[in-house]
């Protein structure tokens, strides 16, 4: 008896075609797996989980910064236990070397060739815990695997999984050992996250928790949620509709930080340094598209737009060094580019 061939796989729609209803369902139902894999060992950080579920269906990377102890590892961690993939932590040390994240090339005695051994960033997600207390030069090892999804190693491309998601955690750059990241790096990440202190409600909870033995940072995730199911989140995401009138807005949002003599009062016009790189805009298309689909949409609407500005642009607007002498917030710099563009 002959054996039935293998339906071949449903290939993507293309993108032009906005999400259905069923679509939306089945996004709503794989959604909920993750955020109450994310409730159960987390307290809190609403916000925080909400900045990681946007990275992982934009396909962008997330930095978080904070001071130790408020569970930036915790979280990322989660996000990945949650799903059946391919993870890897790498704690970033000032001896860390390029080679210990990318890979290299080792000789083989038997064979009298040399063989090469992939470095842990060849998994699905990648966790780098104080990305900022490695060097700069262990640092910008990661450029090619974000920006380009491979690594070069002796010569050879070698392409990363896909999906591939970098999570970075920092501690602020006052704190002793760290370096700060260039700013070509911090480029690379899509969104920009500081993740707040709990509050004492929350914080009572973490406690009886601990008590209860219901709250165990060791504890792994269910593993519920398949690649595939994160490959079809991250293609109904590239489907949400964005009108033309928000895409202006975007742009209009990223020339305002370029040139901010003309729309900005001239006090705040010299605090900024470097406005934001067309990464900015397409940071803002995907993201926005993103939140849209967490938000149960097929569109996206300029609330989505105005609710990202600080994580899309607060390691993009860079303010001079007389600025942050002067204690002036990045975020403040971008309330006041927001307000200078009218809202579609």
């Amino acid at each position: 008896m002959t054996e039935p061939t293998p339906a071949a796989p449903t290939p993507p729609a293309p993108a032009h075609v906005i999400p259905n209803d069923a679509e939306m369902a089945r996004a709503r139902q794989i959604l909920d797996v993750i955020s109450s894999a994310y409730s159960a060992r987390m307290v809190g950080q609403e916000r925080l989980r909400v900045s990681l579920l946007v990275g992982l269906l934009a396909g962008g990377h997330v930095l978080l910064e904070s001071v130790p102890g408020l569970a930036k590892t915790t979280a990322a961690s989660t996000l990945a236990d949650t799903v059946r993939a391919q993870f890897r932590r790498i704690q970033c040390t000032p001896d860390l070397l390029p080679s210990d994240i990318t890979g290299n090339q080792v000789f083989d005695v038997k064979t009298g060739n040399f063989r090469t051994v992939l470095g842990p960033v060849h998994a699905n997600f990648v966790l780098l815990d104080e990305i900022n207390r490695s060097s700069a030069k262990t640092q910008s090892a990661m450029l090619e695997a974000m920006q380009e999804r491979q690594t070069t190693i002796g010569g050879e491309v070698h392409a990363l999984p896909s999906p591939f998601l970098v999570i970075a955690t920092q501690n602020p750059i006052e704190q002793e050992g760290t370096y700060e990241l260039p700013e070509a790096q911090m480029d690379r990440f899509l969104l920009k996250e500081i993740v707040q202190y709990p509050s004492p409600a929350e914080e009572l909870e973490i406690l009886s928790r601990i008590d209860s033995g219901v709250l165990d940072p060791q504890a792994h995730g269910a593993g519920a949620v398949d690649l595939d199911d994160v490959v079809f989140l991250q293609d109904l995401a590239r489907r949400v509709h964005v009108d033309p009138a928000i895409r202006s807005y975007i742009v209009s949002l990223i020339y305002v930080t370029r040139r901010p003599g003309e729309y900005l009062a001239p006090e705040s016009a010299r605090a900024l340094r470097y406005g934001a790189s067309p990464r900015a805009s397409i940071a803002f298309l995907q993201a926005a598209r993103a939140l849209a689909l967490l938000s149960g949409r097929s569109y996206v609407i300029p609330d989505d737009v105005v609710t990202l500005r600080h994580l899309v642009l607060r390691h993009r607007v860079l303010l001079t060094f007389e600025a942050e002498a002067d204690g002036i917030r990045s975020e403040d710099l971008i309330d006041q580019i927001f307000a200078a563009v009218p809202t579609p």
